[in-house]
């Protein structure tokens, strides 16, 4: 072998090295920059989920509610919002105008979810439910069919509306195990709805370590601090994620696999839950889940159980969505080509939650209905966290942040 063709050798393995390298960090690159683009879109799934609970906490008693469900059903309805309507939903749902990506993302973060599931039960599932023969446009059905994973299921409005009701009942109903029974009620659809959005959430997660049934006992929850009510407590004693500060004491339980995990922010005082709601903000939360160690606890927490059912025609545009719920000035003109004809009619959202001894089971349903005319150890003693006041809850991934479901328990028990 000659000292050229060994030079003409090591060249051609030197270049495919080089390849290898460069497509290598291309790759990395390319990933690095979808994990930033899927961060953004979780803090601004964040940010509209605490606005929102901003506005909906003045309801007396207890609060559930998802606001990844809201916000997935809304990405769907804004992906045929075009011009001012457009703008105002991504404002109001802190959506990057950068974000070209983002119903791909949001697909992405719906498999990222369901992955980190493990052996608990994490059910995300989309629909679409349109009025027969009604020409929406293609690239629309097929985006919600490629990103959402949304099934597409023609409807008659025009004759058979209260059937129509029927049977996207019933796919909710089966969805959420039957925990969601009826999330359109009477008279909500007739012959000018012309598409519904739904999305609907299930999810049944066990605890990684379960309270030990035999602890549990009756004793006070102060409704007010000096009004009490008798209800099932829960304990357990463990290493688990917790800080406090002078204004409130928060535990991270985990459930199987320890992604999931249910955040509870507790209040000192036994009437700060109004304080501690008008402290809750993304940079608050942050700032408050970043100081979070793994220490020690003794947990006594109320079992609880609630439901919670509200329409956002009011909520929404109070929130800056006007537009999209105006006849006149909405333009969906990307679902069908046209427009100022067709505008949100409704948006309907229930949620529901049960936790006890062994976990928590949760479902979800919101529906947009469209018109013409979506760690370390410690060697300090015990920290004591006894919920036996109002105490507001969280139900999320803990590597991505996102939110499933929030809420407020005021009064444990069946609501």
């Amino acid at each position: 072998m000659n000292m050229k063709t060994l030079w003409e050798m090591t060249m051609k393995y030197n270049f495919a090295r080089i390849c290898v390298v460069v497509i290598a960090a291309v790759a990395l690159q390319a990933r690095a920059a979808e994990g930033t683009e899927m961060k953004t879109l979780v803090e601004g799934n964040t940010a509209f989920a605490l606005q929102l609970y901003g506005k909906l906490r003045s309801t007396e008693g207890n609060l559930a509610l998802s606001p990844y469900s809201i916000s997935s059903a809304l990405a769907m309805t804004c992906a045929g919002a075009r011009g001012e309507t457009a703008r105002q939903m991504e404002q109001t749902l802190h959506f990057e105008q950068s974000q070209t990506d983002l119903h791909a993302l949001f697909g992405r973060l719906d498999t990222a979810l369901k992955a980190a599931q493990g052996s608990n039960e994490l059910n995300i599932a989309n629909s679409l439910w349109p009025q027969e023969k009604y020409p929406f446009r293609a690239e629309f059905l097929s985006l919600l069919k490629k990103d959402y994973g949304a099934t597409v299921t023609p409807l008659n409005y025009k004759r058979e509306a209260e059937q129509a009701r029927v049977t996207i009942n019933q796919w909710v109903d089966d969805k959420t195990r039957h925990k969601i029974t009826e999330i359109i009620g009477p008279g909500v659809l007739d012959e000018s709805t012309r598409m519904v959005l739904v999305n609907a959430i299930y999810f049944k997660g066990t605890w990684t370590t379960p309270f030990p049934e035999f602890a549990t006992q009756p004793d006070k929850f102060y409704t007010k601090p000096d009004t009490s009510v008798t209800v099932p407590f829960m304990h357990k004693r463990g290493q688990f994620g917790y800080g406090e500060n002078d204004q409130l004491q928060l535990i991270a339980l985990p459930y199987v696999g320890r992604q999931l995990e249910m955040l509870v922010l507790l209040p000192r005082s036994r009437d700060g839950i109004g304080q501690l709601e008008d402290s809750l903000t993304p940079a608050s939360l942050s700032v408050w889940t970043s100081g979070m160690r793994n220490q020690q606890v003794n947990v006594t927490l109320p079992k609880f159980k609630m439901s919670s059912g509200f329409s956002l025609e009011k909520t929404l545009p109070a929130l800056g969505m006007k537009d999209a719920f105006d006849p006149e000035r909405a333009d969906f003109s990307g679902m069908d080509g046209h427009s100022h004809w067709l505008y949100i009619g409704a948006v309907l959202h229930k949620a529901y939650i049960d936790v006890n001894e062994k976990g928590t089971e949760a479902a979800t349903a919101t529906a947009v209905v469209t018109t013409l005319g979506a760690a370390r150890h410690t060697v300090e003693p015990p920290r004591e966290f006894r919920a036996d006041h109002p105490f507001l809850f969280l139900i999320r991934d803990s590597t991505t942040g996102s939110i499933l479901f929030m809420g407020r328990v005021s009064h444990p028990g069946n609501d």
